[in-house]
């Protein structure tokens, strides 16, 4: 994966600042906000986690089905944020930044998805 320490790099910061910047200590501390809290981090700290997990996969298909994962888990974490600013418990500002952030996160899954499918189709045909 030619954009490895891109997406792990981007994808652990952008689950540091779940964590801790804005969400949960926010959310669970500031608004008693603790079924969404407990959800967003689950899904935003998950995408990295998958990405990292697909580094070390055992094969081609595991490292496409866990990059996959990931960006399921972008979608997850792009809804729960829309719901917070939808809901008022983030600002306009603030949940767009986390929203840029995860958007460009997934632009980068759908990217290494694309090549690693196209990787994983091209060597199932030299098998032949």
């Amino acid at each position: 994966m030619s954009q490895d320490s891109v997406i792990l790099n981007k994808s652990l910061k952008f689950a540091a600042r779940i964590v801790k910047l804005y969400l949960y200590q926010y959310l669970s501390k500031e608004k008693h906000e603790t079924v969404i809290s407990k959800q967003i981090v689950r899904s935003g700290t998950s995408i990295g986690a998958n990405a990292n997990e697909a580094v070390y996969g055992v094969s081609k298909a595991e490292f496409i089905s866990k990059l996959q994962i990931s960006l399921k888990e972008t979608a997850e974490t792009e809804y729960w944020l829309k719901l917070l600013v939808m809901s008022d418990y983030l600002t306009e500002a603030e949940g767009q930044s986390l929203i840029d952030d995860c958007l460009e996160i997934k632009r980068i899954l759908v990217s290494s998805l694309k090549t690693a499918r196209e990787n994983f189709r091209v060597s199932e045909k030299s098998c032949i």
